[in-house]
């Protein structure tokens, strides 16, 4: 699912982020979202999130369907 929407996300779901640093390469960091960062309803680069794991922060590009 797409990471754009903010209806999409909710606290404790697994995605699929890439944070500040890794902009440029697009690597990919995977953990849970702790808190929502961004207030509206949508943004074009993907929903600023907080993970669990390390309280690291960057925007969601994909929620990962946990099985």
């Amino acid at each position: 699912m797409d990471g754009k929407l903010r209806k999409n996300i909710k606290i404790g779901a697994l995605v699929d982020i890439v944070l500040k640093k890794d902009q440029r390469t697009g690597k990919l960091t995977r953990g849970h979202v702790k808190r929502l960062l961004t207030n509206s309803p949508n943004h074009p680069h993907g929903i600023k999130v907080m993970l669990v794991e390390g309280d690291q922060v960057g925007r969601v590009q994909q929620i990962v369907d946990e099985v």
